[in-house]
């Protein structure tokens, strides 16, 4: 519908706030005059048209008709913002919000409308309410404020990577690119990272997120992580790789931070199929030569997904031999809840792996899964 205005589109979510605000807010979109707001405008009667075709499809004789079940756990998961660096400091954050009247609180869960606290686990984090007006939000709006769940800025975290103009650096599956320039804001938009996406439209989206948000240490590439040669020599200095492959999405309760399906099936055959995948893309990233650093995260809350392919790559030779987990003084050690229990995995190992279950953290997140591969000797790198 909006092709010809895509350009303008600096997030696909403040679309989506835009078009709920024409067709269910009383007052009609509130946010500023601008190229989206105009577009949203002129398709208003189309938009319409479609609201008014999807009520007779469901049997709705009102908006109200047309509210999904809502899973509770969604409402005990906070606002989160988390603070771009590139193009300013949390300081200058803090300034922002506190001239805008809100207070800051140590208070620990869900602040109060008017309160915003500061993460304790992640440095660069803001919580503010579940109601919090993002699409007012002029900060979120210009890049300098990224909406981010807070177990989804876990990954960029573990994988700590360097500061440095020779950094080297690779996000496997980079769209929409929010862990992408959370791996950006931590190196001071330093050295390089190189962002894979293979879908089109999802690369288009990431490469409007690292222009709104600023990476200009990033480099995209629409193209397959899993087609890309190890030895390449335009790879032989990467020492840290993100992993953030496609999953079931059974841990997401609070879609507005992620591209995932709808509609995602978390069926056992699906589960297989994904694990297999899931698997060799880790076994990828190990035949990197310099790679020291690998960090797998999933938004699912099944085993089969996380322990279990895990524990699958341990087994795997050579690699076995080459990469163990990270302990857990290296992956977020403050975080209470680790792995699960599964299979050959011992007790060091599972505290080595952190998981979150869907809002009964304090304060809530969505479901996620997070472990970090390191390297305990460098590989040939003329090994194939």
């Amino acid at each position: 519908m909006m092709r010809d205005e895509r350009r303008h589109l600096p997030s696909h979510n403040f679309a989506a706030l835009l078009v709920h605000d024409l067709l269910f807010n009383r007052g009609g979109i509130q946010a500023a005059d601008g190229p989206i707001k105009q577009a949203i405008g002129r398709h208003k009667t189309r938009l319409q048209a479609e609201l008014a075709k999807t009520k007779i499809r469901r049997g709705a004789q009102s908006n109200e008709d047309l509210e999904q079940p809502s899973d509770p756990r969604a409402a005990k998961i906070p606002r989160y913002l988390r603070v771009n660096q590139n193009m300013w400091s949390i300081e200058e954050a803090v300034e922002y919000y506190s001239a805008r009247e809100y207070v800051a609180s140590s208070v620990v869960g869900l602040p109060l409308q008017n309160q915003f606290s500061h993460d304790i686990h992640v440095p660069d984090l803001f919580i503010f309410n579940s109601n919090y007006p993002l699409h007012s939000d002029e900060a979120y709006k210009t890049g300098k404020m990224i909406a981010q769940d807070k177990a989804s800025c876990f990954p960029a975290l573990v994988l700590n990577p360097p500061i440095s103009k020779d950094a080297c650096v690779i996000d496997a599956t980079a769209a929409p690119g929010n862990k992408t320039s959370h791996l950006s804001s931590l190196m001071k938009n330093q050295g390089n990272i190189f962002a894979f996406e293979r879908n089109e439209r999802r690369f288009q989206t990431l490469k409007d997120m690292l222009r709104k948000t600023g990476c200009i240490n990033v480099e995209p590439i629409l193209g397959d992580f899993l087609d890309q040669d190890p030895n390449n020599e335009l790879f032989a200095r990467v020492t840290h790789i993100l992993l953030d492959p496609s999953c079931s999405g059974s841990g997401i309760v609070n879609r507005l931070d992620y591209l995932t399906s709808e509609n995602a099936s978390d069926d056992a055959p699906r589960l297989a199929s994904l694990s297999i995948f899931q698997r060799k893309m880790i076994l990828h990233a190990m035949k990197f030569p310099a790679v020291t650093r690998i960090v797998y995260s999933t938004c699912s809350i099944h085993i089969e997904e996380n322990e279990a392919v895990v524990e699958a790559v341990l087994r795997e030779r050579p690699w076995s031999q080459e990469f163990i987990l990270a302990h857990r003084t290296q992956v977020l050690p403050n975080w209470d809840r680790r792995g699960a229990f599964h299979g050959a995995l011992s007790l060091d190992q599972m505290n080595s792996l952190v998981r979150c279950s869907p809002g009964e953290d304090i304060p809530g997140t969505n479901g996620f899964f997070v472990a970090c591969f390191v390297r305990k000797v460098i590989a040939n790198p003329s090994r194939g």
